[in-house]
């Protein structure tokens, strides 16, 4: 829904409550029309209950509020005498609506001085979890949300089995877009394996379903950076076709709200306004090759060819730091391939005495890999040789013909919602004829420094600015496998230039600490 629908829809709701409630406040001393003014009657309701006014923000919270609805309905029962397990399941079951009965057919009292404490262990718990649930929902959906590094796409800078916490407020948090989903979980429910949201993705549905326009239109709380070229970014992935991450297929579009879409994590190689070239593997920007920053490490695949039958390519790959191998299925004496490669390790094991010969693993130039970005025959691109391509910048207008179009395809598209059309020689955008095309959004270009064992821009194109979650800031553990922990990366930064530092020791200090100072504490109140 547009922000004006959703305006309608929040008015209905106030015609709703009002129509629900306004005996009960007068019961609670109010006036009738207090029961329908937006924000105030909420102002109103938290002092009749005994609850906090920013409670209200609360309500208006995405996925928060679906919690706090609940709990002000129960609350709402409870401050007229209603406190028993029915009343309870009958105010969250009816979806609020046990209020009219309360309101128009049941003879209630309003409580006054109410006692706001439960009146069970149960109670206590279900209390303390449901407001954990709500503060953690907010911590996880505007402020820190916590990451796993599930591929190898940038070895040696984040590597599989980190876990990161990704700032949402640095780019700025986005307000869900999704307004009925689980909390604090992604596109599935862990071990049900069902959908987290409501949402039909369905293609002839997806514009005219009830359930689709509950979405919130794009919307994000200001940060206080730009994303910076070579910064690493979380983000939903635009082409997201991922049933699991093995069943990749760029053209075919899997609707899901873009909130909902699969996390991915790359390294922003190109930002709004840059020209950007892979020559050999390596990335140009506007003619000048790209520098990385010196945690980051390229890596490439090498065929790796050894002299005798006593080559030992699992010794290689733990003495250097490899992280890969595809080992050959015919005779001895042939190729291996490793993967993930850096220029350090090469440097070290390509003078090893088993190895015969070293030759890189690349794509020819001009030679078309058909499942490289943009997917059309007249861009002979591959993962080594692509582009030189244009990265779209909010408000830039470019020109556009039939041979650029397949560039910009999807963007116009997809991700700025035109409807594109191709007839003859002429392009038409929302049906009139043009030969020029200005962008709404910005876009960036996400790549893996594992340049050969990455699936990222380079398959799909763009990555629209609305479709970014977050920046990694720190990574809390480090696992490699269920038994190793890498005790050097707990709690490290993820930017940076030089080592990076744990910060492991120091915290253990600081907690047992502050557990010690607060048993002095308690133990000298009980003395006093």
């Amino acid at each position: 829904m547009t922000l004006m629908q959703w305006f309608i829809f929040i008015l209905i709701i106030q015609v709703i409550h009002g129509l629900g409630t306004w005996k009960l406040y007068l019961k609670a001393g109010r006036q009738t029309w207090e029961a329908f003014v937006p924000i105030y009657n909420g102002v109103v309701l938290m002092k009749i209950i005994n609850r906090s006014w920013w409670w209200i923000i609360l309500l208006f919270l995405p996925i928060v509020n679906i919690i706090m609805l609940a709990i002000v309905w129960v609350e709402t029962a409870r401050s007229f005498g209603k406190n028993q397990k029915t009343d309870t399941f009958l105010a969250v079951a009816s979806l609020g609506f046990y209020n009219y009965y309360l309101n128009y057919v049941a003879d209630v009292k309003y409580v006054e001085n109410r006692d706001l404490n439960p009146k069970s262990s149960s109670g206590e718990w279900t209390s303390s979890i449901l407001f954990a649930i709500v503060a953690a929902t907010i911590v996880h959906t505007y402020f820190m949300q916590p990451f796993t590094i599930p591929s190898s796409s940038l070895e040696k800078s984040l590597l599989v089995g980190d876990f990161l916490f990704v700032s949402k407020f640095h780019y700025g948090a986005r307000i869900p877009m999704t307004t009925v989903a689980a909390p604090m979980v992604h596109d599935t429910i862990p071990g049900l394996k069902k959908k987290s949201y409501l949402f039909d993705d369905d293609f002839t549905k997806r514009k005219t379903s009830w359930i689709n326009k509950l979405q919130l239109p794009y919307l994000r709380i200001p940060g206080f950076e730009k994303i910076e070229r070579n910064d690493i970014v979380v983000f939903n992935q635009p082409a997201d076709t991922l049933l699991d991450m093995n069943d990749f297929h760029p053209d075919r579009n899997y609707y899901k709200p873009i909130d909902k879409k699969t996390n991915l994590v790359k390294r922003c190689v190109g930002i709004p306004g840059d020209s950007l070239e892979v020559r050999d593997g390596y990335v140009y920007i506007n003619g000048k090759q790209n520098e990385l920053p010196d945690r980051a490490h390229l890596q490439f695949s090498y065929n790796v060819q050894p002299k005798t039958n006593q080559f030992n390519p699992q010794y290689l790959k733990s003495r250097y730091d490899i992280t890969d191998i595809v080992y050959p299925t015919n005779a001895q004496y042939t190729n291996y391939r490793f993967s993930a490669v850096s220029d350090e390790a090469l440097a070290k094991f390509k003078n090893h005495p088993n190895v015969k010969g070293i030759s890189p693993n690349k794509e020819v130039e001009g030679e078309r890999n058909p499942n490289i970005f943009p997917h059309d025959p007249i861009y002979n691109w591959n993962v080594d040789f692509f582009g030189p391509l244009y990265i779209p910048e909010k408000g830039k207008t470019i020109d556009i013909n039939l041979e650029v179009l397949p560039l910009y395809k999807r963007v116009i598209s997809e991700y700025e919602r035109n409807d594109l059309q191709v007839k003859g020689n002429q392009i038409l955008i929302n049906g009139e004829v043009t030969d020029t095309y200005t962008f709404k959004q910005n876009y960036y270009w996400m790549m893996g420094d594992n340049r050969h064992n990455s699936i990222d821009a380079r398959a799909w194109g763009f990555v629209p600015f609305d479709h970014v979650v977050g920046k990694p800031v720190f990574i809390w553990m480090s696992w490699d496998g269920l038994k190793n922990p890498r005790w050097e990366r707990f709690f490290t930064t993820v930017g940076g230039s030089g080592k990076a530092t744990s910060f492991f020791i120091p915290f253990i200090v600081l907690l047992f600490g502050w557990i010690g100072f607060n048993k002095w504490r308690k133990r000298r109140k009980a003395n006093s």
